[in-house]
């Protein structure tokens, strides 16, 4: 499995969260005579806590790997510098 393919299925999977979380407060809502059990809003607070996990762990590793990568390159580029200075 590709890392592509593994952050499409977090994604899907988180955004299929949210809309199935919302679409059975909208059931519950207007089958019940407006009120939301207690049951639906703990699967609705399931189902944001997930989807958040997914985009925000995502998003962090991201960003980490990033400041990674821009790390080593600036330590590359200074010692590739100190190299070629020093051979002139």
């Amino acid at each position: 499995m590709t890392p592509d393919t593994k952050e499409k299925i977090q994604y899907t999977t988180a955004v299929i969260m949210i809309v199935s979380a919302v679409v059975l407060a909208f059931i519950c809502f207007f089958l019940n005579h407006y009120k939301i059990e207690d049951s639906v809003l703990w699967y609705i607070a399931q189902a944001l806590v997930y989807a958040a996990s997914i985009f925000g762990i995502s998003l962090a590793i991201n960003t980490k790997m990033g400041q990674v990568k821009n790390d080593v390159k600036q330590y590359v580029d200074k010692e590739l510098n100190k190299h070629s200075n020093e051979k002139n």
